[in-house]
């Protein structure tokens, strides 16, 4: 069977009779199959996806008018993300087991346009990582190099798509961790606006900073799946009212765009030294279009990667006290009073990760250290919003306004996997480059844009402004095609 890179050239081969969704379904079981040795799925989905697929094809049959947009697209979800009837455990003991009652109001939208769902897929800890090594499943593989980690924490979804197993696949970004792995996989990752997306049915890590995002071939899936995932929920009040636009339909960039990079990142003597080399390419070669392609200073970088990781720890510190081994996942079975139950469960449910961001927003959050730490940290999140809103509308004194912030997804090439686990703040660090956008609650995409002496994929970053989607998925298109 061909391999498709687009829900329209799907439909295409159904539409004149190449292809069926059962076909399909059973391609890529066959795909999940043949790469079992890099781990990516935890659950697959194969007969209910093949009775789906067959139902799809009588829909089709009687009446091809009445399909849904998503008619064909196959898809994987990350183990954070509620589907009804099926398990979701983040990849934690702790929810080992647990069967969730309810689906998650993104995967209801979906389910509606007729996808079909092929199973979930691996994925660090909570969502707490950037290699998913971080998971009781064992580590995800990279599908260019079995030895290099996939990034994370969303890295199942980004290798199911990069190891054709699927079209496309759900993950979710709280500090980058659908871009990078998009990165160190070659696929396009895509995080909206805060508030475009329903939450209701993703297990919260940090939730001012947690999003639905995709992995996909093409930006034009990713928009199709964004426009239909978007919309106010009654389920999570921080969805935003705004209308939903059409952007599957938009048409590829044609003015030329300003586009602002940061000097203290692109110059920056930490960075590896063939990202650096990739980005200048990349920055010359938009300059040869026509783009304003400028270096603007961007004085907060440093501060980024601490502040997010107060807010976040503090967050996940709340969020996941509600795991205790008393009303659902695991218990301990070594606990003999309702404090040890409590402990021995926590103890025994929770990697060493996920342990210590509790710890970590447990201190920021204790009496006498809330105003030195996380009260700190919220106001350099709102400086953060603020530069960052400069840059795209213009500052007081004149300063120019720019349609984009572009920037490598990571300032290293994918490692090999056990080479960071013992260095968190190393792993941290990695994130520096994704994280502004989860602070702020912009758009950001990352794009296929080459690759590395290694033949590892290398992915350029680019963030709009909030709600402009719209401008993001237009230029996306425009770059896809030129590069």
């Amino acid at each position: 069977m061909a391999k498709y890179s687009s829900i329209n050239d799907v439909q295409k081969a159904i539409g004149l009779g190449e292809t069926t969704c059962v076909e399909l379904v059973e391609y890529y079981l066959k795909q999940i199959e043949t790469t079992k040795e890099f781990n990516i799925y935890i659950e697959v989905y194969a007969e209910e996806a093949k009775a789906k697929a067959a139902e799809l094809d009588e829909k089709f049959k009687n009446d091809p008018s009445q399909i849904g947009r998503l008619h064909g697209m196959v898809l994987s979800l990350k183990d954070v993300i509620c589907y009804k009837g099926h398990q979701v455990t983040a990849a934690s003991k702790i929810l080992e087991g647990y069967e969730t009652p309810f689906s998650a109001t993104a995967v209801e939208r979906i389910l509606k346009e007729d996808v079909i769902i092929i199973g979930r897929v691996n994925c660090d800890q909570f969502a707490m990582g950037s290699t998913n090594e971080n998971s009781i499943y064992g580590p995800v593989k990279n599908f260019a190099d079995p030895e290099k980690v996939p990034g994370g924490s969303s890295g199942g979804s980004a290798v199911a798509v990069q190891a054709d197993t699927c079209l496309a696949s759900l993950g979710s970004d709280t500090g980058g961790s659908v871009r990078q792995p998009a990165s160190f996989c070659g696929v396009t990752g895509f995080k909206s606006t805060y508030g475009r997306i329903s939450r209701y049915g993703l297990l919260a890590y940090a939730s001012s900073f947690d999003q639905i995002g995709t992995l996909t071939h093409s930006v034009e899936d990713a928009a199709l799946l964004v426009e239909i995932m978007s919309g106010a929920d009654d389920f999570d009040g921080t969805t935003s009212r705004r209308d939903v636009e059409s952007w599957s339909q938009v048409e590829s960039f044609s003015k030329k765009s300003k586009i602002a990079y940061f000097k203290a990142a692109v110059e920056h003597e930490s960075l590896d030294p063939e990202v650096k080399a990739q980005t200048q390419a990349i920055i010359d070669r938009l300059k040869s279009e026509g783009h304003e392609v400028e270096a603007v200073d961007f004085d907060l970088l440093d501060y980024i990667i601490p502040s997010y990781y107060v807010l976040t720890t503090a967050e996940a510190s709340t969020n996941l006290s509600r795991f205790d081994g008393i009303r659902y996942g695991h218990r301990s079975d070594q606990a003999t009073n309702l404090f040890e139950t409590y402990s021995k469960s926590r103890a025994e449910g929770f990697s060493p990760e996920v342990k210590r961001r509790i710890m970590l927003g447990t201190f920021v959050l204790s009496s006498g250290y809330y105003d030195a730490y996380y009260g700190k940290a919220q106001q350099v999140r709102r400086l953060i919003q603020q530069r960052t809103e400069e840059i795209f509308k213009g500052d007081e004194k004149g300063g120019s306004a720019y349609d984009f912030i572009m920037m490598p997804a990571s300032p290293v090439q994918p490692w090999k996997i056990g080479a960071k686990i013992d260095d968190p703040v190393a792993m941290y660090l990695s994130d520096i480059f994704t994280v502004q956008a989860n602070m702020v609650g912009v758009p950001a995409i990352c794009l296929p844009a080459g690759s590395f002496e290694s033949g590892m994929p290398f992915g350029i970053q680019f963030i709009a402004n909030r709600f402009e989607e719209q401008k993001l998925f237009s230029f996306s298109k425009y770059f896809q095609r030129i590069f």
